[in-house]
């Protein structure tokens, strides 16, 4: 019996920081517990809003733990209720108190504790394995920066003609992965820059990849309007890369922020589609600008005929518009009237 009356008054105090997250857990067995400044306090806090021993947590026989506010200027809260010096409450089965500006979240050995979460993708050790892949990744998105600069430029051009076009999307993408790890330390604590750095990798990587692949199976299989694929695919992908970077920061909101990222995503593809509503194509190109090697063509090519057989029904609108300008009257006629 006694065993338990003492397991009873097993407790700790959590000191919680501005994300709600405890910075410091103090655990408590022995009773009475001060807070306060002082080095004497049995829970000593740096806050210049605290007397040297603000407040008291005793523990009452009939009532369990209560919490006492000694001689201080600020006092602190309970919940919504508001304590001052020599003022004091029966914690009860309210966890949270406020001493100066203190956050403090009071935790019993009775009280039910919340299921075992399971472990965030990047704290498995597979995530650590595939940090290896970094350097690798990085490798073929410069090789294929540098294919794309080595075929835009005449044969022989100088090497300094590929730096600005490899040199800056690299120092644009540590800024990026930095910038996420930055904002990652200061919700989570921690600073991931290779784990943000991967999944930008992973994001431009595919998203050059698409770029590549896609214009060139259009050619081979002559089918243009896989460039809407192409149309689509850069704004999906960022928005993707940006759902997987915020998640990293705040993974209990995954599905809020893929609401938010999902309903920018679709106003941007509206706000495409109504800007080209008089072209003929809402999405993608209307044609292939640059064409492959005719070696990668797979199907047979459309003969001469076919193509004049396709604009025939322009035949006529074509002589309407023809006729109607014809119709006008010129301005040098005018001029001579």
């Amino acid at each position: 019996m006694e065993q338990e009356e003492r397991q009873q008054r097993i407790a700790v105090i959590e000191v919680l920081g501005r994300d709600g997250h405890p910075r410091l857990v103090q655990r408590i067995s022995e009773w009475p517990v001060r807070i306060g400044r002082a080095p004497r306090c049995e829970l000593p806090l740096d806050d210049s809003h605290l007397a040297a021993e603000h407040a008291r947590v005793e523990w009452d026989e009939q009532t369990g733990p209560r919490l006492e506010m000694l001689a201080s200027l600020n006092g602190g809260w309970l919940g919504e209720q508001r304590l001052k010096a020599g003022q004091g409450a029966d914690l009860g089965h309210v966890n949270m108190f406020q001493l100066g500006a203190t956050h403090l979240r009071w935790r019993r050995d009775s009280d039910r504790l919340a299921p075992e979460q399971p472990m965030q993708q990047h704290q498995l050790r597979s995530a650590k394995v595939a940090e290896a892949w970094v350097p690798g990744l990085m490798l073929l998105w410069l090789a294929l920066l540098w294919f794309d600069q080595w075929s835009g430029l005449n044969p022989g051009s100088p090497w300094i003609d590929y730096s600005g076009a490899v040199l800056l999307p690299l120092v644009t993408i540590l800024a990026w992965a930095a910038l996420w790890s930055l904002v990652t330390q200061l919700f989570q604590h921690r600073f991931p820059f290779t784990t943000h750095l991967r999944r930008a990798l992973i994001g431009v990587t595919g998203l050059h990849l698409i770029a590549f692949v896609l214009p060139l199976l259009a050619f081979a299989f002559s089918m243009p309007r896989l460039m809407v694929l192409d149309a689509l695919a850069f704004p999906c992908g960022v928005a993707g890369l940006l759902w997987w970077h915020a998640s990293l920061v705040w993974p209990r909101a995954r599905r809020w922020l893929a609401l938010a990222v999902g309903t920018a995503l679709l106003t941007l593809l509206v706000l495409t589609i109504a800007r080209r509503q008089e072209q003929q194509h809402w999405l993608g190109p209307a044609y292939l600008s640059v064409l492959p090697p005719p070696s990668l063509r797979l199907v047979e090519p459309k003969p001469p005929a076919a193509l004049i057989d396709a604009l025939r029904p322009l035949e006529a609108e074509l002589a309407r518009q023809a006729n109607k300008d014809n119709d006008k009257p010129s301005s040098e006629g005018v001029a001579e009237d």
